[in-house]
This record gives C-alpha cells, structure tokens and sequence, in this order.
C-alpha cells in the first residue's frame, strides 16, 4: 500500500478558540473553517501536555508525557539517546523535512539535529523585514513593552512584508514542488506567529472587527486562583484600557488571520504539485496564550486554563480514508497526534508511548477515545529549572530590560512555581500541586475557570474521584521500559565462567559467540557438552 505525504504544519502559541469555527465571532480564520467543514476533522477539545513550547513538542512527537523523561523545561530538548517520529519516519524512509525553528532537539550535541531529518532548512534570507510602524512605548520603560504589544508592521516597497515565517512557507513550498519521486514526504513546518509580540502587517492588522472581539476574562471576578498569576501580573504592571485589551487582542487574532492564509498557500502548493490527495495533513499549535485573560499576557509554566492548554488540531486524511468532516467532540491530547501520524505512515513505533491514533474518530467523530486530558508543568522547591535561573553577564536571573522578566522573576518563587498537573474532563478541571493551592473548577457552571471550589465540600466527593483517576494516571504513565535488552553480565564476566574448560585454541570462537550476543546460560551448557568439565 502506498504510504501518504506528511504535512505538518504547526503555528506557536494558538489558541482553539482564535479560530471562527470554534465559537470566536471575530475570528477571521475562513480557510481553517472550511477545511474543517469540507475535508477535515477539527478537535475541538485537544489539550497539549504543556502549556510551554519545548516540552510540549517533546511530548506530542514522541508520544510521550513530559514526565516521562523530565521534559518539563525550555532548557532541556530531546538528547541522544531519545528519537522522535521524525527520526523514526526518516528511518523507516520518508523524506523528512523541516525548518529550523523545531524547539525540539538539543543544538548543543553535533549531528543530532540532523539525525531526525533528512534536510534541514535554516532560513536567514529575511533578516531586513520592516519592523513596527508606530514604535512609541514599546521600547523598556514603555508602557507596552511588558505586554510585548507591537501593533502593525511596515510593509516593502511592494506592499509585502517578508518575514522568517514567510521564508520558512517559500522553502517548504519549494520542497514540495520538488519532491523526491522515490521516497514519501513528511514536511514539518514550525511558525513563529502567533507568538508574541503581538503585530502583524496588513491586510491582517486590520482584517479584525474589533467590534466582534470577545471580552476578555478579568482576574477581578476570581477566586482562589494560582498564586503564579498574581505575581506575573503584578510584575507585568500593565496599566491597560479595556480598549487596550482589545486592540492586543484584535492584533493577535490578526495574525492568527495570518497564519490562516499562510496554511491556505501550503495546501494550494500540495494541490498544485499533484500530492494533496495523497497527503496526510495536519495543522496543531503547541500551546495557547492569555492575550489579556485574566490580566496577563502570553503564558505560564505551570497554570492550565483553556485558553493557555485547549489547541487547534485539524486533520484530514489521505484520499480514499472515510472522513466524517466537521467539529469532534471527544477529549483529545496532543501525544494522540504521534500515535495517528505512525499509523497512516505504517510505521511500528521504536519505543512505547501513550497516544491512541485518532483514525476512528476521523471516521465517526461520535466516538471519545479519552474520558480526560492532563496537562503538567512547574517544578520542585529549589529545583533549578528554566531561564530564571541563567546566569547572564555575572547576574542571576533575567534582567528587567527583557519583556519575559515579569514570567521568568514570579518563577522564583517556589510555592508560585510549584510542580503541577491538570486532569480536565468535559465538566470539571482538577489542578494538583506540590506545594501551594489545589484548583477545581465546575465548567458547566463555571466556563471562565474563576471560581476555585477545590475546598468547597459540596464537591468533595467528585475532586476525591478526579484525585483517583490522576494517581491512576501517573501509576500507568510514569515510566516506560525501552525496547531493547541490556546484558547483567560483561564478556569477561561471561568469559570467566566457561574459561576454565575451553581449550586455548578455542578461545577465540567462543569469544566471539559472547560478543555476538549468545545467551550466557546456552553458552555455558554448549561449551560443557562440546569441551567436557574439569569437574
């Protein structure tokens, strides 16, 4: 059977709920939409298993939790004895090719970033890119800077703007226009947007009614909510207008417009290259963001409202797969995107892993694999972690010249920063942490996540129930046993139990059989009964 195309395209910090076909009315995603009515799948509830980039894509191409292996942090990517399904699709064949941006293999061990894809594009052709129009407080000190707001951006003398995303989308483009004839592609495309800072060129700054944006969700109507957010909001000190807000908020769904148009080109280069319907495609984001949501902007390491861990996942299928097009339901985690790409690609997985293929649901979009989704983050007390802890030119920390300060300083804090992970069904979200305040939140009652009733004893027996399923959860995924075998013993240990009957002459053949890997008990049996014993 023919194996499919692999096309991965994956925008940074994108929220579900930025798109027009989950619910937003000032969404202005129309080809996401259509492709989800017409040819795809979207997961409306899809969470990622960190609400930060690098764990999260150590997670969901490796099928794999972040506690598995301690992918927790910015500073810690896969290493050498670690392979992902790109590293595996290559291996089995495919054509892997991605750009530069992966936030996903350590740069630091020569050749190993290079071992999980057949080429690797770098970019650097777009270096000079206009930058913003109007630059007033948004430099340190400036009143936007910690809200890293930077409106609308320039434009060429062509009414273009040619940007690291924009060359990345050309060069996958080119690859697919030249696809190898005796190998499947897999292309994995990394974006930028629509991560912070929030600007964009037209015609996506002003393609956003900012009339229809959403209001935002205000910290002021919270109870009991995680210490991390108050510290980031009093470090962030944003003193914004709810006309502010909405014009952050409209410039990010702006370039989520953006990023909407650049998904629309990569499919009409599948199309015109003859390969779309041969091709598994596949649009997720890594994480969300706050945009505003409860008086912060960008993310956290360690707090799990929807608008930070509910993704966009959309997949069609190959030509040919029965696809039951529109809105799936079901609970959904990212690691089940690992698991549904080795499945339509044929390839047996070299390690165990969590995720469960969502092939059954693209055929009936009736069907819940999952009764929860969990999401981790944070660390342990004096745990060195992340950024916050760098030393930079002789000082620990962060400087306050840099707009991830106010994040990175409300981190040292242990109790805020503290170790944990949510457990989300459809009705309620339970937040366990190692030190520091417990979360429950009734979401039929309590969409908005503003009311922590973790100590609330009308809830009681449902948190205690939600309690069991996470430490069920943890018991069945908190360590995976590798494929391969290690020997207990070493050749001379081996050598020095059969020595003593081996004639000199043989030694060097049964030496070999050691080294070949032949069970020690059967060597030692085969050596007695070829050599005699001296006993």
């Amino acid at each position: 059977m023919k194996r499919p195309h692999i096309i991965i395209f994956n925008p940074d910090q994108m929220r579900a709920d930025s798109m027009g076909h989950l619910g937003n009315p000032a969404g202005a995603t129309p080809f996401l939409d259509r492709f989800a009515s017409e040819e795809a799948v979207s997961f409306k509830n899809a969470f990622c298993q960190n609400p930060v980039c690098v764990p999260s894509r150590c997670s969901f191409t490796t099928g794999l939790y972040p506690h598995v292996n301690g992918h927790r942090t910015m500073s810690h990517l896969l290493r050498a004895h670690e392979t992902s399904m790109f590293e595996e699709l290559k291996n089995a064949g495919y054509y892997v090719w991605m750009n530069a941006r992966n936030d996903l293999v350590a740069g630091q061990i020569p050749g190993l970033v290079e071992r999980h894809a057949t080429e690797i594009y770098y970019g650097g052709k777009s270096l000079n890119a206009p930058g913003l129009v109007n630059i007033e407080d948004k430099g340190p000190g400036g009143r936007h800077f910690y809200a890293m707001y930077g409106g609308e951006l320039g434009l060429e003398e062509n009414g273009k703007r040619f940007g690291s995303d924009d060359e990345d989308l050309a060069a996958a483009i080119e690859r697919i226009k030249n696809a190898p004839e005796d190998k499947p592609l897999c292309i994995f495309l990394g974006l930028q947007n629509p991560h912070p800072p929030y600007q964009v060129e037209e015609p996506y700054y002003s393609a956003i009614d900012r009339t229809l944006v959403p209001p935002r969700i205000r910290h002021e109507e919270g109870k009991g909510k995680a210490r991390i957010l108050e510290l980031i909001r009093l470090n962030q000190g944003l003193d914004y207008s709810e006309e502010d807000w909405t014009e952050l908020r409209a410039t990010y769904l702006g370039m989520c417009r953006k990023v909407d148009h650049m998904f629309e080109m990569l499919c009409r280069a599948l199309k015109d290259a003859g390969i779309y319907d041969d091709s598994l495609v596949i649009f997720l984001s890594d994480h969300g963001d706050y945009t505003g949501d409860y008086g912060i902007v960008e993310k956290s390491q360690n707090t799990f409202e929807d608008c930070l861990t509910r993704v966009p996942l959309l997949i069609k299928p190959p030509k040919g797969t029965k696809t039951d097009c529109g809105i799936a339901e079901g609970m959904t985690e990212l690691i089940d995107f690992y698991a549904t790409v080795m499945d339509f690609a044929g390839v047996e997985p070299s390690h165990s892993h969590f995720g469960r293929s969502l092939r059954p649901v693209l055929e009936d979009r009736s069907l819940e694999l999952r009764e929860f989704a969990c999401c981790e983050g944070g660390r342990l007390p004096n745990e060195k972690h992340c950024d916050e802890f760098h030393v930079s030119n002789g000082a620990k920390g962060t400087p306050k010249q840099n707009p991830y300060w106010p994040r990175h300083f409300a981190q040292t804090d242990d109790d805020a920063h503290a170790k944990g992970i949510m457990l989300r069904t459809k009705k309620y979200k339970y937040v366990s942490r190692v030190n520091g305040k417990d979360e429950f939140y009734d979401l039929e009652k309590d969409p908005k996540e503003l009311i922590n009733r973790a100590e609330d004893p009308k809830y009681a027996d449902k948190l205690l129930e939600l309690q069991l399923k996470l430490m069920r959860w943890l018991i069945e995924t908190t360590d995976i046993v590798p494929y391969d075998h290690d020997s207990r013993f070493s050749e001379e240990m081996i050598w020095s139990k059969v020595k003593g009957i081996v004639p000199s002459e043989y030694e060097p053949e049964i030496r070999e059989k050691i080294r070949s890997g032949m069970n020690p008990f059967v060597l030692m049996n085969y050596c007695r009964e070829r050599f005699g014993s001296k006993n």
